[in-house]
């Protein structure tokens, strides 16, 4: 029991109060974990049942989509609008855009060692595999080219930004609009003051949003299950183990070094948003975590504006496990069909991939949208190969907004301290 004590105007002494302990039952991560297994038990043992759980996973990431973009927004506003010094906002933006794309490089050059000394596709009989349709992503691929979507970072329409979620844009004029209200000094802290108010209350809304990510983990859980089913993964077997071991071996390996060298404790950080991991997990999507992120990590004592510009830039820009996916997807494929690729042509396949990862950030099926949009480069290698990956490519998908995720987290403590822009706290 846990003895509380609450002064009393009425009594001589303190008042002892007794309040029941937290039952475990009670717990956020518990309650993942018993949805994330009867998730898979649904799909496993009644797929159609599993499958048309669908729309409970989609209905909440797309009450988390509705708060994204205003929060981010506010994040950032209400965090360069309190900043005396301008220039110092600008370094924490540089040396993530520069962390980003170098951890990010070294990812896809790890998926391509990996791929070359395992060979998860040499060997493999395409008769016998499931092949998927995706003439829709390869379609989706030769419509926009990585300058696109470049240019493509700033608004043509602001409220369009707003309306249709997309995060870089609202990204681009959330800085803006907060550099604006630093700039007109003492004038703009009455409109901080307010977007102080309204960002508690739209985070009041995340928490009442996320008594339901049992229910979310548990319908994304069931759905690829039931849709896909545990035998898909049979014949591609090594191709996911691979996978996973590898995004393991970044996590605890090149992350913990990076975590070493800037003084982090990765276990601590790992503890700390064991619930977002989890529900990730469950979800398959980074983007239902995306606002708590910027709140836990400010929590964890980066600034707000570090967290609120960190985070979300990372989003687009810091693919960790997408990076490892795709090097040694690109490669799978090639050893299918036994197409041999030199040196020079892998490294020219990792230089195509640093600038298409990050072009198409953001949209749905992505993954399969970089990769045939990178194999339109390279005739040799059938892009039909891409149908291969469409069985077990959901399934890998977890894997891969982990690793996202943690490297995200480490990527703004990292960015944050280099900075003075880390405050150790209590963590609660």
């Amino acid at each position: 029991m846990i003895k509380e004590f609450i002064p009393d105007p009425d009594a001589e002494g303190p008042v002892v109060q007794h309040t029941p302990p937290r039952r475990f039952y009670n717990n956020l991560t518990f309650r993942v974990l018993v949805a994330i297994s009867l998730g898979v038990l649904l799909g496993a043992f009644f797929p159609k049942t599993g499958e048309a759980m669908q729309p409970i996973a989609k209905t909440f990431i797309n009450m988390i989509k509705m708060v994204i973009a205003p929060i981010i927004f506010l994040t950032i506003v209400t965090g360069i609008g309190k900043v005396s010094d301008i220039r110092q906002f600008g370094r924490i933006g540089g040396k993530a855009l520069l962390y980003f794309i170098t951890v990010t490089t070294l990812a896809l050059f790890i998926g391509l060692v990996v791929g070359n000394l395992v060979k998860p596709g040499a060997g493999l009989d395409t008769a016998h595999l499931n092949k998927g349709d995706v003439s829709e992503y390869v379609e989706m691929s030769k419509e926009k080219t990585w300058v696109d979507h470049i240019t493509e970072i700033v608004p043509p329409n602001v409220l369009g930004a707003f309306a249709e979620g997309n995060l870089l844009q609202v990204l681009f004029f959330s800085i803006l609009f907060g550099i604006g209200i630093a700039q007109i000094g003492d004038s703009g802290q009455n409109l901080l003051k307010t977007f102080d108010k309204i960002l508690q209350v739209l985070f009041k809304i995340m928490a009442m949003i996320m008594v339901l990510a049992p229910l979310g983990a548990f319908g994304g859980m069931a759905y690829t299950v039931g849709k896909y089913g545990l035998g898909t993964l049979k014949p591609l077997a090594m191709l996911m183990l691979t996978v996973y071991i590898t995004m393991f071996l970044f996590i605890f390996v090149v992350l913990n070094l990076i975590c070493y060298f800037s003084k982090i404790n990765l276990w601590k950080l790992l503890g700390f948003i064991k619930e977002e991991i989890l529900i990730v997990l469950g979800t398959s999507s980074s983007e239902s975590v995306l606002p708590r992120m910027i709140e836990k990590m400010e929590r964890y004592g980066a600034s707000k504006q570090a967290a609120g510009l960190i985070i979300p830039t990372g989003y687009s820009f810091n693919l960790d496990g997408t990076s490892i996916y795709l090097s040694m997807s690109v490669l799978f494929i090639a050893q299918v069909f036994g197409v041999h690729l030199s040196i020079q042509e892998q490294l020219y396949i990792i230089g195509i991939l640093i600038l298409t990862s990050k072009g198409a950030a953001g949209v749905t099926g992505s993954g399969f949208i970089v990769l045939a949009s990178t194999l339109s480069s390279f005739p040799q290698i059938p892009i039909e190969g891409l149908g291969l990956l469409v069985g077990v490519d959901r399934f890998m998908s977890e894997a891969r907004a982990i690793t996202n995720l943690i490297g995200n987290a480490v990527a703004t403590i990292v960015v944050a301290k280099s900075e003075n822009e880390f405050t150790p706290l209590i963590h609660k």
